[in-house]
């Protein structure tokens, strides 16, 4: 809920982070340096002991950068905010910045093919195990996946590419119950459609490539903290927030930072060791993007429902999935956490399987087979042969991707040339 003194998002979204001082420009200005002067060696000193707020090398801050996530974090209504060089960097950085070797993970099993793997396979190398739960299960049965050494549980707003709702209050109670934060991934309602602080999230990722930049032009990510988790009553769980860390002569977060202390930590430890910084050039593009996200945003939902209605009348589609329909398995979720509309990704299938699917994306014209999502161009993909190619027949059923399942991501231009183009290759592929 907006504070009495915050903006609208509208205007966040355009005014939000920079702040034109007397002769400086209107326009957020590129910071394209790797490097910033000081008058004297004590000064440096002070910035490399976080003892005084201040730039001295990109990798760990920068003005273009900093005023973008700052942007980002009051979207979110959170205190904080640290951009990423892509969404995988995010959701890695999120996790292995309070998770380490011998600790364990929960996650929605629905979420995007790249997360999947991050959480089975590559964080697994490194000793962090997951545990995939159905989040559509009850809170008894996900309550049975926590383990002592359980670090945080994760999902996303609106899955990539199943497109289920999650109950973020059912899965904020449950990770609270447990003493750990809950992580969302909320790339494809944006904090247009639903800000997740306000439902009990504690923590929110973004990949700022998709509706964020709006225009396919820069791979980013975003975490954006609440500053809502109490780490120091769960300090045992959380050491490397909450316990003296060496790297910095003994600097307690917590202690130190208060309600920053997360992300500060994600900056200046995780940042500083792996990189993984975006550049102060797409970070300029990504606000231009958000300069424009409120108005985007309504078009792709508005978009998107007509072409579901559409597809969800044709005798020659099997299924459609998208909240706006009525009798949609997460209608009732959609209209209490996005009632103003979901996103414009849409899922659905040929009656002719897999094979139909494939000849009916090949007779598209105008809407492009890309692996890209969520932008102004109205895309498509199949996941089982692309995004999620790398997951066995089990783990595509686990994630709940069928075999002819179509990622459709609906644009916003103008709606009757989306679903003549649509029609066209329908006839072709079917030949009805």
């Amino acid at each position: 809920m907006k504070k009495n003194n915050e903006l609208n998002l509208e205007t966040i979204c355009i005014q939000g982070g920079w702040k034109a001082k007397k002769g400086e420009p209107q326009v957020l200005p590129i910071y394209q340096s790797t490097t910033f002067r000081y008058e004297t060696s004590d000064q440096m000193g002070r910035l490399f002991d976080l003892e005084e707020e201040g730039y001295f090398y990109t990798r760990l801050q920068n003005p273009t950068n900093d005023t973008v996530a700052k942007k980002i974090a009051r979207l979110e209504g959170g205190v904080a905010a640290i951009l990423t060089s892509s969404g995988q960097a995010a959701s890695m950085y999120a996790i292995l910045n309070i998770a380490g070797a011998g600790d364990h993970i929960i996650s929605s099993c629905n979420i995007y093919g790249g997360t999947f793997n991050l959480f089975s396979v590559t964080l697994k190398k490194i000793g962090i195990d997951c545990t995939f739960i159905d989040p559509d299960a009850s809170e008894e049965e996900i309550q049975k996946s926590f383990k002592p050494n359980t670090k945080a549980l994760f999902g996303e707003t609106i899955s990539n590419p199943g497109l289920a709702i999650l109950d973020i209050e059912k899965f904020a109670r449950i990770a609270h119950q447990n003493g750990v934060p809950l992580i969302v991934d909320n790339t494809f309602a944006t904090p247009i459609n639903c800000r997740p602080f306000e439902w009990g999230a504690d923590i929110v990722t973004h990949s700022t490539s998709k509706y964020m930049d709006g225009h396919a032009t820069q791979v980013g990510g975003a975490i954006v903290d609440s500053g809502n988790f109490d780490w120091d009553a769960h300090a045992d769980k959380f050491p490397g927030l909450t316990s003296p860390d060496e790297s910095y002569h003994g600097l307690i977060y917590t202690k130190k930072f208060g309600p920053n202390a997360y992300i500060v930590k994600a900056t200046v430890q995780l940042m500083r060791d792996m990189g993984s910084i975006p550049s102060p050039f797409n970070c300029f593009l990504l606000n231009l993007g958000l300069e424009t996200l409120h108005l985007r945003v309504p078009r792709h939902c508005e978009n998107a429902e007509k072409v579901a209605a559409f597809l969800n009348d044709d005798p020659r589609i099997a299924w459609v999935n998208h909240s706006s329909l009525e009798d949609n398995k997460y209608h009732a979720l959609a209209q209490k956490y996005l009632p103003n509309g979901s996103c414009g990704v849409i899922a659905f299938g040929l009656k002719g399987g897999r094979d139909e699917s494939i000849r009916f994306m090949d007779n598209l014209k105008f809407i492009s087979i890309v692996t890209h999502v969520a932008d102004a161009r109205t895309c498509v993909l199949h996941p089982a042969s692309h995004t999620h190619r790398q997951l066995s027949d089990e783990q595509l059923k686990e994630a709940g991707i069928s075999p002819d399942l179509i990622r459709l991501s609906v644009g916003i231009e103008n709606v009757n040339d989306i679903i003549n183009d649509i029609k066209q290759a329908l006839e072709i592929s079917t030949g009805k």
